[in-house]
């Protein structure tokens, strides 16, 4: 896939070595001739929304590492558009952000479960070109976001189940070694 869209997913090469991606997944949000906007699915964070959200109630809802820009910053993926306005549809069912008073007052009302909202601390952004390149060095495999994907309780298998899921060839990188020298 040579042309990247919101709602494609990157999938980093097995051998990349970025602390940032290594083993990771990431959904872009946004592609534009200035730069792209995601976040990776797959990192939880240490930290859980009510720890970093002073007016939301303790919901053990997990947050997870978007990336290494902004980490000052809480954003989200939902399926919620009935509930959530003001989203962006990046994919089939998958929605970016929306109204956060809203999303709040849901999580004090209960009416919102983590199968259905993932929410990301930072992101991943790529400047004008940046991802071009990386995708030239093969840095990213990419493939289409699926709620299977997004809002998969098991983050510790995402990057396995997004490589099995292209077939072929893929599903055999999910047994590389992280450092090929160490075989």
């Amino acid at each position: 896939m040579d042309n990247i869209a919101s709602g494609d997913i990157l999938i980093s090469d097995p051998f990349l070595k970025d602390p940032n991606f290594m083993r990771s997944v990431v959904v872009i949000c946004e592609h534009q001739p200035q730069g792209s906007f995601g976040f990776v699915l797959n990192k939880k964070y240490e930290q859980g929304l009510g720890d970093l959200i002073a007016d939301i109630p303790d919901t053990n809802f997990p947050v997870y590492y978007g990336g290494p820009v902004q980490l000052d910053t809480v954003h989200f993926l939902h399926r919620l558009p009935g509930l959530i306005t003001g989203g962006f549809e990046i994919a089939d069912g998958i929605f970016w952000g929306g109204d956060f008073e809203e999303v709040t007052e849901l999580l004090k009302e209960g009416k919102v479960n983590r199968n259905d909202i993932r929410f990301f601390i930072g992101y991943s952004g790529w400047s004008e070109g940046q991802l071009e390149e990386e995708m030239k060095t093969k840095s990213w495999i990419t493939s289409k976001a699926t709620e299977e994907l997004i809002f998969s309780p098991d983050v510790n298998n995402t990057w396995k189940v997004a490589l099995k899921q292209l077939g072929g060839e893929y599903q055999q990188m999910v047994n590389y070694p992280i450092d090929p020298q160490l075989n």
